[in-house]
């Protein structure tokens, strides 16, 4: 199977092994949790979907290569006791906590997280030494004489032998004891997992004409060569930073990652040629609507591959759009739930002040309401602002102040994203995205001084600046891709660069998102009349729902 229908199987295995019945004990007790074993090429992505599966599931993940311990550190070392039995005292051989163990508790005091996965990598390629702990450890989930904590489910993986010489087979007795799960690799799923991650667009350009250089191990005279997933996307991460800082991608530097010969050089090539493409194509001009008919003129002059190359900028550029306008809808969203909260504790602050006549502040968040209104793609935006009625207070007493709450509640966000942080289980995206709302939310903090209704309204003023954003980006972003049809349309009509178009479309998670939420007529048109059949069926059940386009909704704010 692919590494997402594993990663299905593992999360719903997690979720069946984690239930627990009425009386608070798992429904599956641990002797019956078998462990998974996944059997797949290296660089597939094995220990990345750990890392999404544990924080899907909110619970922790504890990750080792046990290629790198020792029987020792795996198992604890040995020391002597004394022990008295029958009256007669006798030295004993007993061993420290397991460095794996140790590690398992460790974790669960520094996350709070009381259940979670233990990750074993490379478990067939240990040592001799170690490789009867191994045996032990899948069999009774122990590490010498230590168990592994309740709650904590045991993932193993290995390579087979055709990928490294070292490996150990496991008997029938293991085997019968764990689910295997044999992985090969998938370059439609790696496709939506690129997008996602927003890898570089060249690679997924050149993967999409040379689809069969994604995946590829062989030995020759020269020794192993060979290319992994996990190959693309460190060297996505290093052009993505030799560009800004205008350093030269070449073979050598490509071969570091790609390692064959041949392919490294094939893509250096592509490279070279994706980079001319990107300075013909100009797809900023196309995406905002500005397409001159010298692009034109150089597409109809162009081969099919320069085609798709073509596409796979404007996919790429288009994405830029969607993902900001995404970010932008998140972070309102978050910001909504940040400032309800304040408004709640400055009223609660108010109620259980001694001067109970002050007014609490009159302006509910809720009565600023950004309505974004999707149908057929165009977006309708509304903004309404309710009488701030705070009541007149008693001159009498004395108005109490913010008092530096929302200091408060900002340094408890704070402090929950550096206590997930902690857990290992955040992506470099999602920290980035914490960042950003951070720096709003700073941005916005009242003066401490002010009465709760002017504080209020100044945390406020900023967040209405921040729902006026996330609606412009939506626009931009949906204009962009009214421009993108246009332009394919007018280059290729119905042909098969625009079905490459609307598939990429589909396949792409965050695209898919924004067009169901805000829509697209002629993407739906286009996906109804060119995807059709099995293929259609396919692309529709791997997103699992029945149709892209949805029927109208409205977010507030």
């Amino acid at each position: 199977m692919n590494i997402k229908k594993a990663k299905e199987d593992i999360k719903n295995t997690v979720r069946a092994y984690l239930k627990k019945n009425d009386y608070g004990q798992y429904s599956i007790p641990s002797i019956r949790q078998r462990p998974m074993l996944l059997m797949g090429p290296p660089g597939i992505g094995k220990t990345q979907i750990m890392q999404q599966i544990a924080q899907e599931c909110n619970i922790g993940l504890v990750a080792y290569t046990i290629t790198h311990h020792t029987r020792q550190s795996a198992v604890g070392l040995p020391f002597i006791k004394e022990k008295t039995f029958d009256g007669k005292s006798y030295s004993v051989t007993e061993y420290t906590m397991s460095e794996i163990i140790y590690s398992i508790y460790q974790y669960m005091e520094e996350s709070s997280k009381k259940e979670g996965i233990l990750f074993i990598d490379e478990i067939n390629c240990v040592s001799e030494t170690l490789a009867p702990t191994m045996l032990q450890f899948l069999q009774c989930k122990t590490f010498g004489n230590q168990a592994i904590p309740e709650g904590w489910i045991i993932v193993a993986a290995g390579n087979p032998p055709e990928y490294n010489r070292s490996v150990h087979d496991f008997d029938f007795v293991t085997l019968d004891r764990v689910r295997k799960i044999d992985i090969e690799a998938d370059l439609d799923v790696f496709k939506g997992y690129a997008r996602a991650r927003h890898l570089h667009p060249f690679i997924l350009s050149y993967l999409e004409l040379r689809p069969q250089n994604f995946y590829r191990t062989e030995n020759d005279v020269d020794g192993i060569q060979f290319v992994t997933a996990r190959g693309w996307e460190d060297l996505s991460s290093l052009i993505y930073t030799y560009e800004e800082l205008s350093i030269k991608v070449d073979e050598d530097i490509i071969h570091q990652f790609i390692q064959h010969a041949d392919i490294a050089k094939d893509v250096a090539a592509y490279y070279d040629l994706y980079q001319k493409y990107r300075d013909d194509y100009d797809i900023s001009r196309i995406l905002t609507g500005q397409a001159g008919a010298d692009i034109y003129a150089k597409l109809f002059r162009a081969s099919f591959d320069e085609h798709l190359s073509c596409v796979e900028l404007l996919i790429s550029g288009l994405h830029n759009y969607i993902s900001d306008a995404l970010t932008a809808d998140n972070l309102t969203t978050e910001a909504y739930a940040f400032l309800k909260t304040y408004q709640i504790e400055l009223k609660k602050q108010i109620q259980n002040s001694s001067d109970s006549d002050s007014a609490a502040p009159g302006s509910d968040i809720s009565d600023t309401v950004s309505k974004v209104n999707h149908s057929n793609g165009n977006i309708a935006a509304t903004s309404n602002t309710a009488h701030l009625d705070c009541g007149t207070p008693d001159p009498k007493s004395s108005i109490p102040t913010e008092n530096g709450l929302y200091r408060v509640l900002l340094q408890k966000k704070a402090a929950e994203y550096e206590q997930e942080n902690k857990a290992g289980l955040t992506s470099p995206e999602q920290k980035n995205f914490q960042l950003k709302l951070l720096e709003l939310l700073t941005a916005w903090t009242p003066d401490s001084s002010l009465p709760p209704k002017e504080a209020f309204l100044a945390a406020k003023s900023g967040f209405d600046k921040q729902c006026q954003t996330r609606i412009d980006t939506i626009k931009k972003a949906s204009s962009a891709l009214e421009n993108a049809f246009t332009f394919m349309e007018e280059a290729f009509d119905e042909g098969q660069e625009m079905v490459v178009f609307v598939t990429e479309l589909t396949m792409d998670p965050e695209a898919s998102q924004f067009i169901t939420e805000n829509g697209c007529e002629r993407y739906f048109k286009y996906n109804k009349t060119l995807l059709v059949g099995n293929r259609r069926a396919a692309i529709l059940k791997e997103l699992d729902r029945d149709a892209i386009y949805s029927n109208p909704n409205e977010y507030e704010f």
